[in-house]
């Protein structure tokens, strides 16, 4: 555990610890302690769950999260987005897809929910509920609980999004993420000598504007060659996600 101070308080930075802030799910297990909800049944296509993964390339907890993660994004009901973080990069490895403003994000979720620390493998579903990321059970039950069954529709007509109409207000965020599985060799750390493959890696993330609850557009600029784009309708730092899409 390493500890950081800001603003003259303390905040424990629980990076890599076995347990994170104030998990939202519990696991169901059989008599033969067969884990039951990785039974999940698939949500709404229509109006898909976003999973966020916080991990690094630097921490030894998080592969097996990242091997859920990766499981998840085929689903259609899903959208499975691996954001890199940055503060383990000065315990040996350097993460070849962190940026500060995933750790920034991850820190908005956590203040949002009053949780004084953040941790990794960490997976936030639909901006409500926080997960051990390899814990596959707890995920699924967190992600069926969690689903979105309204919210404004989105809408896609060339490099156009339009949000449609419903309450209150929200950022809309632009989100490019490359869907190949990124196979990444790790030379130092506490993952030195393996091999981590990525799925999702998230490589930008931009603030496209704010919805008013009426019907509304934002342009959309060009993608990067090899990116895929999802767009996210968010209740403010570190609130709800209510509406999202793959395009």
């Amino acid at each position: 555990m390493r500890i950081i101070l800001a603003a003259s308080t303390a905040l424990f930075l629980a990076a890599c610890s076995g347990a994170t802030a104030t998990p939202s799910a519990s696991v169901v297990t059989g008599a033969s302690g067969t884990t039951l909800a990785s039974q999940a049944a698939a949500g709404d296509p229509a109006h898909p769950t976003v999973i966020e993964l916080y991990q690094s390339q630097g921490c030894s907890s998080c592969p097996p999260a990242d091997a859920v993660v990766n499981k998840l994004a085929d689903r259609k009901d899903v959208i499975a987005l691996s954001f890199a973080v940055t503060y383990w990069d000065d315990l040996g490895w350097k993460d070849s897809f962190g940026s500060p403003a995933f750790t920034a994000r991850q820190w908005d979720y956590a203040h949002a929910a009053g949780r004084g620390q953040v941790a990794t493998p960490q997976v936030i579903v639909n901006g409500r509920a926080a997960v051990l990321g390899s814990r596959e059970g707890e995920l699924n039950q967190a992600i069926a609980r969690n689903a979105n069954s309204s919210g404004p529709d989105i809408a896609v007509a060339g490099n156009q999004v339009t949000v449609g109409a419903g309450k209150g207000a929200a950022t809309v965020w632009l989100v490019r993420y490359d869907p190949r599985t990124i196979n990444v060799a790790i030379n130092a750390g506490e993952n030195g000598g393996r091999t981590i493959p990525h799925r999702n890696i998230v490589r930008q993330l931009t603030n496209i504007g704010q919805w008013q609850g009426k019907a509304q557009s934002f342009t959309l600029p060009a993608a990067p060659a090899g990116l895929q784009t999802a767009v996210l309708v968010q209740q403010g730092k570190g609130g709800a996600i209510i509406a999202a899409r793959k395009i």
